[in-house]
Formats: structure tokens, sequence, C-alpha cells
């Protein structure tokens, strides 16, 4: 365990945004993260778990508590069951699996962060999501000061959401069990029409599982999406807003207000999900209201490869990328009368 006071929280964050920790804990084992844990519980002490750093936005002004960085190891491969620590690098995790000739999670080749992250926000890109193929969560409930052990039914899995997220204050992640198949090297079957046209088959194929990740990847880069400390464009959290999800009546005057916006032709992209919803695209919904590529004049502005995507173009503060955050929501509110929800976890900021 590494104890740090008056810790800078920037470098651990992929925004490399935000004020310093009044304490700073990096814990190595499952013990460490527990006992940090329940340190600052007992002592009423705030508590900020850090992973990988890929989806926080932290204030200017810091955090006034301990910031515990999950810093363990651990894969563990039986057959088609793989266990992993919170501490694990996502995108070595998905390597690793692909490399086993295992199918399940190559699509979410490339996605920033720890591994413990993944199901708090269950982690989803290119048809995949990692509630498919979770099995079970080994967490420590704060609140029982027990580690159980949760089946993924137990997990309240949805678009972007979890258990883990609904409950903050809860639940810490300290390991992901997951059921991966063997398909003698082939990659699940590909949902995702783009990821679909770049490989050159029809959705429902198989590919090779290292062909499906390498393609991801390739995707993921055009887009700013693959970490790279010398392109700003990477200095984000990814996708910073989630695609809306609409009812009914809210799909409704959305398509009116883009139809007068745009014109009677003009179709948003649309995917029903049933039970009267529909998701649409939100970054359709920030370009079409003007917010295009590379958009802002200060130092936090749109992504230049991808509009779905805020950055820190260097020299950035929280404030700045948030002022630009508020825009883009009062921007889309306006034009089309939907409201963008942020991805990433905020921290002592507020959009």
């Amino acid at each position: 365990m590494h104890v740090l006071h008056d810790a800078p929280l920037a470098p651990l964050t992929t925004f490399r945004l935000g004020g310093p920790a009044e304490r700073l804990v990096t814990a190595v084992s499952d013990d460490e993260v527990v006992a940090t844990v329940r340190e600052a519980d007992d002592a009423g002490t705030p508590l900020l778990i850090i992973g990988g750093g890929s989806n926080l936005v932290i204030g200017d002004k810091g955090f006034a508590g301990t910031a515990l960085r999950i810093a363990t190891t651990g894969f563990a491969l039986d057959g088609t069951r793989l266990e992993v620590a919170a501490g694990e690098v996502w995108s070595d995790t998905v390597a690793r699996t692909v490399e086993a000739g295992l199918a399940g999670i190559e699509c979410l080749a490339g996605i920033p962060g720890s591994a413990g992250a993944t199901p708090i926000q269950n982690v989803g890109a290119y048809g995949q999501e990692v509630s498919s193929t979770i099995r079970e969560v080994v967490a420590y409930d704060r609140v029982e000061g027990r580690t159980v052990v949760l089946a993924a039914d137990e997990c309240a899995f949805s678009y972007r959401h979890s258990l883990f997220k609904a409950l903050p204050d809860r639940y810490v992640v300290l390991r992901v069990r997951f059921e991966l198949e063997d398909a003698g090297g082939l990659s699940a079957p590909i949902k995702y029409a783009e990821t679909a046209r770049a490989l050159g088959v029809e959705p429902g194929d198989r590919v090779p599982a290292a062909t499906a990740r390498e393609t991801v990847l390739k995707l993921r880069a055009g887009k700013g999406m693959v970490l790279d400390p010398d392109d700003h464009d990477t200095w984000s959290a990814g996708s910073f807003f989630t695609n809306p999800i609409l009812g009914e009546n809210e799909y409704r005057a959305f398509r009116e207000k883009a139809a007068l916006r745009l014109g009677p032709d003009v179709s948003p992209p649309a995917w029903e999900l049933g039970g009267g919803l529909t998701k649409t695209s939100a970054a359709w919904l920030i370009d079409k209201a003007g917010f295009t590529k590379g958009y802002g004049a200060g130092p936090a502005r749109i992504s230049t490869k991808h509009t779905l995507a805020l950055t820190n173009r260097g020299g950035a503060t929280t404030e700045d990328l948030l002022a630009l955050a508020r825009e883009v929501v009062a921007g889309v509110e306006q034009a089309f009368g939907v409201t963008l929800v942020n991805e990433p976890v905020t921290v002592n900021a507020e959009i």
C-alpha cells in the first residue's frame, strides 16, 4: 500500500484534469482495498474510488478526503471462465482472452480503464456489452461490512447502468468473473453494422476473434477513442454522453423538431428497443445542433475525430470542460427537445 498526501489526481484521469486529493492510497491487493475502505468509513472520511480514470471528471478543487486507487492484479482462466482483478487494464484483458481463443469481449477492445469499472458502467461498444458475459461480480459491501458475490442477474444491468452505478457509495468492485465462449478462435456473431461493414461480412457472421479485435481498434483509433499521450483527441473520457432513450411521446416530439429544423426528408438514427422505447444517436444530435468536430475556441473542445468526445487540448481546467458540456446540452435541448446525459462520473463538479 502506498500513501501520498495532497496528491495530484489529474495524472490519474484520461482527461488529465482535476485538483489534488487530501490523501491518495494506492492498493495492490483486495485486502488493502477493503482495509482502506473500512478505515475511511469508520472515520467518516469521504472516499473516492479510482480505477483507470477513464470515466472520471474531477473538479478543479480536487477531493477533500481519501482517494483510493485500485491497482490490484490477477487474471485467471479456467476453460471458458475468467476471473480478473478490478485493477487489471481492460484493454489488456481483452487482448489476453483473444489470444486464448475465446470470444465474447473482443469488440470491447481499446476501451480505456480498468476491468473493475466495466460492470459499473455496463461498458459496451460495437454490439457487445460486458453484461452479456459477466457471470459474477465480487465486491465489498460497505453497508454490510463484508465481501459479497453478486450473480449477473443481481447486478441490475441495463444500458450503461448497473446496481453498482445506482448505489455508488455501497459497493466496491474487487473482481469480475466472466463466462466466455470457445468458438474455435472465432468471434461472437458480429452485431454492429459498422463493424460488419469494416470486416466485409453480414451482421450475425463470425470472423477470427483477433481480426474482430484489430478492426475495432482501428475504428476506435479513427475516432480518437484509443489512448495516445501525443494525441489530444484522446485526452477525453471517450463518449461523453449516452445515447438518449425516448418514450413514444418523446420520440414523436423529437421527430417533429428534427423535421422543422432539418427538413421532412431527414430521418434521425433510431433503434427500437421494445416497450415503446427508441434509442437515438447522441453524436448525431450534437452534430446536427451545430457542434461539429473540433468545435470550440478554448482549451476544451469537441474532438476533431468524433463529436461525442469532449477533449482537453492542453491547459484546460475542469470548469472549461464543464462549460463546453453545458453549452452542448443546452444546444441539443433547444434544437431537438432532447436532454443529453453525461456518461462520465463527476466529482466536485456539476454540469
